[in-house]
């Protein structure tokens, strides 16, 4: 059996969580040209700010927001990633937004008091505790200034929450090109696909019930992270018990990701499978079909969008998993994708036989694969 390489997992990681913590910084920084922008219009000419009187100038003001929301849309982005969406995950969307404002507003108003604090002393050359510097600190809490920017930056806490949420559902790739507008225009392209299917769904879920039934679909689900994040899969769709996973072409075939994937979910399980046995009295288990070819993809719905793909690779993809069965093996990869693969070392490849192509005579070659023993 072989396991998920650690060092690989860990690089994956990082390069995922940096690629989720930038936009925290984007939408900050947005936010905070902005801010530089309205305060300039508001302020004119002026070279201080009436409400403390402290010298103003656009060009520092700017570069100061820029940086300053930056580093803190990152600092958020961090604590949110590495801490807070685990702690709140089972907690409702609305849930969400509410209890981490609240926790995002209170941490930075007691950033603000503690810096307000510091400075005052060293200014005035005085205790962080004397009277006067108490005083000024209380004067700043009081000033409707910093009641604005706790305002603004509740928004921009608010908006940046709702951005990542909305992300995690729809998935961070489909976001991103819904924003760049890359699928606007139908494109075609050459994808991988793996469907793959959990056995003995129907029976699994009469003796769970529907309930632990979900339960057990949710963390069968989730322990699959790892593993496409890893291999580069995305996940196109669930259907019940079933996951549609996609690469590109270029990602799918290199170091053999597409069949890596199967693989190290079956690790995964195995790894795990004490505790599934605990909680749920059995341990999942799966049959896969691999097929790739060209396929549309665009935006489509109007109550709804989504970016679908469509194409002939995904119905002989979904026949070539539905095939497992009938030849008792978990895994089927058709003989086109099988030829762009690298598997003299560490795969066992067998010819099991073919499955027809829906409205054609044509027939495609079906392969089974397993690991060798190293």
């Amino acid at each position: 059996m072989v396991f998920l390489n650690r060092d690989a997992a860990r690089i994956a990681f990082f390069r995922r969580t940096l690629s989720q913590i930038m936009p925290f910084g984007l939408i900050w920084l947005f936010f905070g040209i902005i801010y530089s922008i309205l305060e300039k219009g508001l302020l004119g000419s002026s070279t201080v700010y009436p409400a403390t009187g402290n010298p103003y100038e656009f060009v520092t003001a700017m570069m100061s927001a820029s940086l300053g929301t930056l580093l803190m849309g990152w600092m958020m982005g961090t604590v949110e990633l590495l801490l807070l969406k685990r702690l709140f995950i089972k907690k409702t969307f609305g849930q969400k937004l509410l209890l981490k404002t609240t926790i995002y507003v209170a941490a930075l108003i007691l950033f603000l008091v503690v810096t307000a604090q510091i400075t005052n002393s060293i200014r005035m050359e005085r205790s962080l505790f004397h009277p006067v510097v108490v005083q000024a600190m209380l004067g700043f809490l009081s000033n409707f200034a910093f009641l604005s920017l706790i305002i603004y930056s509740g928004a921009i806490v608010t908006i940046t929450l709702f951005f990542t949420e909305v992300s995690d559902s729809l998935g961070a790739n489909v976001l991103k090109n819904f924003f760049l507008g890359k699928y606007h225009t139908p494109q075609e392209e050459e994808r991988v696909f793996m469907f793959l299917d959990m056995k003995s769904s129907t029976t699994i879920a009469e003796q769970l019930g529907h309930t632990r039934y979900f339960d057990l679909l949710n963390k069968y689900y989730a322990d699959m992270s790892e593993a496409l994040i890893q291999t580069f899969g995305e996940i196109y769709q669930y259907v019940g018990d079933e996951m549609v996973v996609s690469w590109t072409l270029k990602h799918g075939i290199r170091n053999n990701n597409c069949l890596r994937c199967f693989f190290l979910i079956k690790a995964t399980y195995h790894r795990l499978a004490e505790k599934y046995e605990k909680q749920f009295g059995l341990v999942p288990a799966f049959k896969a079909g691999f097929h790739y070819g060209k396929i549309t993809t665009g935006e489509i719905g109007v109550l709804k969008k989504e970016i679908l793909f469509t194409g002939d690779v995904l119905n002989t993809t979904a026949r070539i998993q539905g095939s497992c069965n009938t030849y008792g093996v978990d895994i089927l990869i058709s003989s086109e994708l099988l030829s762009l693969l690298s598997t003299e070392e560490g795969y066992q490849v067998q010819e099991i036989g073919e499955v027809e192509l829906q409205g054609r005579h044509a027939k495609v070659k079906l392969f089974t694969v397993k690991q060798s023993c190293l």
